[in-house]
């Protein structure tokens, strides 16, 4: 273990240094809807947690498209940082922008008049429904905002600039905690919101946010040398489907998963109201350790790239292998923190004590999926560093939708073992996922290597 640890221990902290701005700018995007739905829980009841629950199983769909296209920059950013092309980065992020933009204003619109048809039509119920519709509205709206500042903050972050999207994270989500409490509950004269009042909190925290990182990026003196060819004149056919060719699959990517878990969250809510709100409390949790995983993996996804682009694939693949080594732990801890504090993490929610019982049932099982979850998004990380992304597309969707979700519906309704056994079908798509991403990394990490040995020799 302590020649392990020797070996590994440079990439340790390149990688820890890179990594935990990122942590903790990623789990921004979840505290978002852990906030929502704690404050939701206490104030607003039951039913408007089961709302919640339903609206953030069908926005997540079109929230990670957007997240994924704009996650097409990041690694195309670090190879042309690696190479020394200074130019080119502003080029991109010109691109990156006007991409982005669009693709918030569609999905908004997708997500309003598409929704609008068929959230009647889900079996869900109709108290739940009724409450769903507006909060669906303003957190589809909140979209837009939420791509611009992605877009700045992909871009910095691609040049190993973390921590300015940290501590805006931070600040975005204390406003949306503060604006949420007084909107919901109806503090300062504000007639109560009920759920329609997170949907406010949120929109206006991502458009500050939006605002903010913009700023940053654009007047800052260390940005100055990557944003000389950032114009309009520079939006280009190219350099779009350069964009779209990395960030569609990493988009698809996050679909088949998170797809999967909404699918799940639906099944849940024709089983009843309770399992539903127990779920939401549940995947909350396990969403917040897997945003906090995913932060590793940008930054694993972040010095990929950079040693991509520069031709040093043995770099690549210690770093790559420490990332896996550092998410293995931070996962192995989460899971022992869900196992220990099942009865008690419940409570942050809610005090409704029949979906308390419920819940500390499903994250006994979370703990186990830690590890899984942990290593699979790394292994996208890694991947989509070094421009592989569309094997690992497949990969993701037979796992989920091939194995986890069919799995899912046989054990938690044709069987009938209920929310516990939808969830035994998300751990084995997880645990598949895991496998084949990894040993996709192995074969072409070792393909490199031998590559190199070859033209050396």
């Amino acid at each position: 273990m302590k020649a392990l640890y020797q070996k590994y221990q440079p990439y340790y902290r390149d990688s820890l240094k890179l990594a935990i701005p990122v942590v903790i700018s990623q789990l921004g995007h979840t505290l978002v809807q852990i906030s929502d739905s704690v404050i939701v829980g206490h104030f607003a009841g039951t039913t408007a947690l089961a709302a919640v629950s339903m609206v953030n199983s069908i926005f997540l769909v079109p929230l990670v498209i957007g997240l994924g296209i704009s996650y097409g920059i990041t690694p195309l950013i670090a190879q042309h940082n690696g190479r020394q092309n200074y130019d080119e980065c502003g080029r991109l992020l010109s691109n990156s922008f006007f991409l982005n933009v669009i693709t918030g204003v569609a999905l908004f619109c997708g997500i309003y008049f598409g929704t609008i048809l068929f959230i009647d039509k889900l079996h869900q119920s109709p108290q739940v429904v009724v409450q769903a519709k507006p909060y669906l509205f303003l957190l589809s709206l909140s979209l837009i905002p939420l791509l611009i500042f992605n877009t700045f903050k992909q871009f910095a972050e691609g040049l190993g600039f973390t921590k300015q999207a940290m501590l805006i994270s931070i600040w975005g989500n204390v406003l949306n905690i503060v604006l949420g409490v007084i909107f919901v509950k109806g503090l300062f004269g504000i007639s109560p919101m009920g759920i329609k009042g997170v949907g406010y909190s949120t929109l206006i925290d991502r458009s500050v946010m939006a605002v903010v990182m913009a700023i940053y990026v654009l007047r800052s003196p260390i940005f100055k040398k990557y944003l000389k060819d950032f114009a309009i004149r520079n939006i280009d056919r190219i350099r779009g489907l350069q964009l779209l060719k990395i960030g569609t699959p990493v988009a698809m990517q996050y679909v088949f998963e998170v797809g999967a878990f909404g699918g799940a969250a639906l099944m849940i809510g024709s089983i009843g109201m309770v399992e539903q709100a127990a779920h939401q409390v549940a995947i909350s949790l396990a969403s917040m350790t897997y945003m906090m995983a995913s932060g590793i993996s940008a930054a694993a996804a972040i010095r990929s790239g950079n040693y991509f682009g520069s031709g040093n694939h043995r770099e690549l693949r210690l770093s790559a292998i420490s990332n896996y080594h550092i998410v293995i732990v931070f996962m192995s801890c989460t899971a022992i923190i869900f196992t220990l504090f099942n009865h008690l993490l419940p409570w942050i929610y809610t005090s409704d004590k029949s979906v308390i019982h419920i819940a500390e049932q499903l994250l006994i099982i979370a703990a186990f999926f830690q590890l899984f979850d942990g290593t699979q998004v790394v292994g996208l990380g890694v991947l989509r560093g070094m421009g592989d992304v569309n094997m690992p597309t497949l990969l993701t969707f037979i796992s989920y939708w091939i194995i986890g979700l069919p799995v899912a519906y046989l054990l938690g309704i044709y069987f009938n073992l209920g929310v516990m056994g939808v969830w035994y079908g998300l751990v084995l798509g997880l645990m598949a996922s895991s496998i084949m991403l990894f040993l996709r990394f192995q074969k072409i990490s070792k393909s490199n290597n031998l590559i190199i040995v070859d033209d050396v020799g």
